[in-house]
C-alpha cells in the first residue's frame, strides 16, 4: 500500500497557539509604541477580537501570556492594564515578531531545568559538583569582568543537566542549543545595559541552586532554578534601570 501523502493532522491546540502569540507580539509592539500607556485599560477581550481578526479565546490566552509576563494585569470586573512598557532596548536583541517564542522557551526551561536540578541534587557525585563550582566561578569571573558571559552560562547548565546522569536531559538541552544560547545572549546583553546590582542578583540565584545541589537537596534546587529562569523571563522587559 503506498504511503498517505496527506500531511500528519495538527496538534490540538496548536493552531490557536500559533495565533495567540500573533496576538501577544501585536499588542506587545503596540504597548511599546506608547499606543497603550501605562496604566491605561486595554481594549475589551471582544474589540481586540475584532481587532486582530481572531476569536475571543485567542485573544484571552494571549493577554493570560502578557500578564504571566508582567506587562499587564487585570483588574476584577474593570478589565486588562498596561502594567509597564517593555525597554526600547530589547528590540536592539530581538528580530521582530519572535518576542513571544523567547517567552515561551523560558516558560519550557523552566520545568525542564528545575526537574534536572532536582534529579542532579540526588545523584550527583564529586566530579558533577567540581564542574558545577568551576562553571559557576567562570561566570563570576564574568560578573567582575563586565563580560557577557554567555559560553559560562551555557556550561553551567548543561553541567547541572550532566548531573542528572540522564542522557535525555542533555539531549533535550542540547536540542534546544541555539534557542537557549539566544534567550541567555539577549537577557546578557540587556544585562550590561543596568546596573552592577543587577547582574549581582543574577549570579545569586546561580549560587542558590549550587547550594541546593552541593546539599542534596531536591525541592530546594528544583525551585531555585524555576525560580531563576522564571526571573530571567520577567527581566527580560525590565527597564534600564532595574
Amino acid at each position: 500500500m503506498p504511503p498517505d501523502p496527506s500531511p500528519p493532522a495538527t496538534p490540538p491546540g496548536f493552531g490557536e497557539a500559533k495565533l495567540s502569540n500573533g496576538i501577544y507580539q501585536r499588542i506587545f509592539e503596540a504597548i511599546l509604541a506608547g499606543e497603550f500607556a501605562v496604566n491605561a485599560r486595554l481594549p475589551s477581550e471582544i474589540d481586540l477580537a475584532q481587532r486582530f481578526g481572531a476569536s475571543r479565546p485567542v485573544v484571552r490566552e494571549a493577554l493570560a501570556r502578557l500578564r504571566d509576563d508582567g506587562i499587564i494585569v487585570s483588574r476584577q470586573g474593570s478589565g486588562s492594564y498596561v502594567k509597564r512598557r517593555p525597554d526600547n532596548a530589547v528590540l536592539r536583541f530581538v528580530p521582530v515578531g519572535s518576542i513571544a517564542d523567547i517567552q515561551r522557551c523560558f516558560e519550557f526551561r523552566a520545568g525542564l531545568e528545575g526537574a534536572a536540578a532536582a534529579l542532579a541534587a540526588e545523584r550527583r557525585d564529586a566530579d558533577d559538583l567540581g564542574e558545577i563550582e568551576a562553571a559557576f566561578d567562570a561566570l563570576e569571573a564574568s560578573v567582575r569582568e563586565g563580560r557577557l558571559g554567555v559560553d559560562a552560562d551555557e556550561r553551567f547548565h548543561i553541567a547541572i543537566a550532566k548531573a542528572t546522569h540522564n542522557d535525555y536531559y542533555v539531549s533535550v538541552q542540547t536540542s534546544l542549543h541555539a534557542h537557549i544560547v539566544f534567550g541567555m545572549n539577549l537577557l546578557r546583553n540587556l544585562s550590561l545595559l543596568r546596573t552592577a546590582q543587577r547582574l549581582r542578583l543574577v549570579q545569586n540565584e546561580h549560587r542558590a541552586i549550587v547550594d541546593a545541589i552541593t546539599a542534596s537537596e531536591p525541592q530546594a534546587a528544583r525551585i531555585a532554578m524555576q525560580t531563576h529562569i522564571d526571573n530571567a523571563r520577567r527581566r527580560m522587559f525590565d527597564g534600564a534601570d532595574t
